[in-house]
């Protein structure tokens, strides 16, 4: 009958199945899960049920998660004994990939976890940097950012994962070489609650305690073009437009007579593609 109706066995399928038969995706990237809200959706499951099914693919002995652990961990504390989903067939590169981006879509993950994911992308299926961004819809730019985000000390690493520290200020302190000078200002950032310009500008050479317009002097002795007001009218959001449009983090300080600017890149890739960008398009403006 399957035959007549058009259906094979590799299509997807929705159908109950028994919880205890699921297991967890080896592949699945996120690692964390919140026990308060995993009680949440717990109790809501258990007066109105799974509205969302899972989505799984068959395995030795059952089935294995592609997407929707959080639903699936949530109905075995509802005590469910099956569970709504969608089988379907598929290798382990797109299992994976499914997991990242339901995850992704969903913003689920950690910095870490999502450096992790691609991490692994790349190194059990070969994957590009480029083949990665291509998969899960992002800049190549941003897929080398979050990689290097693993190269941090373990105790960075921690402040990532639990949220006393962003990925963009993670990416501010790879501009350290010195694991422990990276370590001290990441104590930093936490102890004060550093917003992510104030931890550049004190990995720059400022104090914290100076106020966030004032800049220092440059090495010749020549001050700063109406000081403050200039740097807070005019160079921050050309700052910020460069770096929008460069997807790059770009640094501008400007003296009396002279100014610079610096444009971080992951690697020669990368280099290569702002290249492109700069000799091929044209800025956007900064308002």
């Amino acid at each position: 009958m399957d035959e007549v109706f058009g259906r094979s066995d590799d299509a997807p399928a929705l159908r109950d199945i028994p919880l205890q038969s699921v297991r967890p995706n080896p592949h699945q990237p996120r690692r964390l899960f919140d026990e308060e809200g995993l009680q949440e959706l717990a109790d809501s499951i258990a007066q109105i049920g799974v509205l969302q099914p899972i989505l799984v693919r068959p395995a030795a002995s059952g089935y294995e998660l592609i997407a929707g652990e959080r639903r699936w961990r949530a109905a075995g504390i509802a005590a469910l004994e099956v569970i709504p989903a969608i089988v379907r067939t598929t290798d382990d590169v797109s299992s994976m990939e499914q997991a990242l981006v339901e995850n992704l879509h969903r913003a689920d993950l950690t910095p870490l976890e999502e450096a992790a994911a691609y991490h692994q992308l790349i190194e059990d299926f070969d994957f590009t940097h480029e083949q990665v961004a291509q998969r899960v819809g992002k800049s190549r730019s941003a897929i080398s950012n979050a990689l290097r985000l693993m190269a941090l000390p373990t105790e960075i690493q921690q402040y990532l994962g639990d949220g006393r520290l962003t990925a963009r200020h993670a990416r501010s302190l790879l501009s350290i070489n010195d694991g422990e000078t990276q370590i001290r200002f990441a104590h930093e950032a936490v102890s004060n609650e550093l917003t992510v310009r104030e931890l550049e500008a004190l990995i720059s050479g400022q104090s914290s305690q100076q106020p966030a317009t004032q800049l220092p002097q440059p090495a010749d002795g020549a001050g700063l073009v109406e000081g403050t007001r200039l740097r807070e009218a005019g160079v921050i959001e050309v700052e910020e437009a460069l770096a929008r449009w460069l997807d790059t983090r770009v640094r501008v300080s400007l003296g009396a007579s002279k100014g610079r600017i610096t444009i971080d890149f992951a690697d020669l890739d990368d280099l290569r593609r702002i290249h492109r960008i700069v000799f091929r398009d044209e800025p956007s403006s900064a308002s």
